[in-house]
């Protein structure tokens, strides 16, 4: 697993005072997806993850000014942070498993004595991102034309594979 921030931005907000935004970029497998995260959601993993396992320092909490190069600064911090955790650690946390938005194994030792953050995360990120199935009665492809009779061989061929559930027997 490979885990890079490669950007922030700064979110303005009428509820509270702005804050920025680290954009995470997760590798692994072969697959990259990316994940949005604020620094309270860092320090909030880091507070648990140092009830389970050794974690290396993370950037302070209190920034004194929100200028673009002390913000850079917090940004390589997290991501050296984010990658010391899996570099030390053999067998990652379910816990930050879950803050990368990562699948894992049920069984894996650590990460059920680690606890999850299924209690802070909101009902939008746990939704499945898959598109719908597509289903065709008949193959598209294999229709025949128009006055033409009925391939039967084809037909019973299509209707075997497609349902095999509708078989007699």
């Amino acid at each position: 697993m490979e885990v890079y921030i490669p950007s922030f931005r700064y979110e303005e907000s009428d509820l509270e005072r702005g804050y920025t935004v680290f954009k995470i970029e997760v590798l692994m497998n072969g697959r990259k997806h990316f994940v949005e995260k604020r620094y309270s959601e860092f320090h909030a993993l880091h507070k648990k993850l140092k009830k389970c396992i050794k974690t290396p320092e993370i950037p302070s909490k209190h920034v004194r000014n929100w200028v673009p190069k002390v913000l850079e600064q917090r940004r390589q911090g997290l991501e050296t942070y984010l990658q010391a955790v899996i570099l030390e650690n053999e067998e990652l946390p379910k816990l930050f498993l879950d803050f990368l938005n990562v699948r894992h194994l049920p069984s894996l030792p650590k990460a059920e004595s680690c606890g999850s953050f299924d209690e802070t995360e909101s009902e939008e990120s746990s939704k499945l991102s898959h598109q719908p199935v597509l289903l065709f009665l008949r193959d598209p492809y294999v229709l025949p034309a128009a006055g033409d009779f009925p391939n039967v061989v084809i037909e019973g061929v299509l209707h075997g594979i497609f349902y095999p559930h509708l078989q007699p027997r």
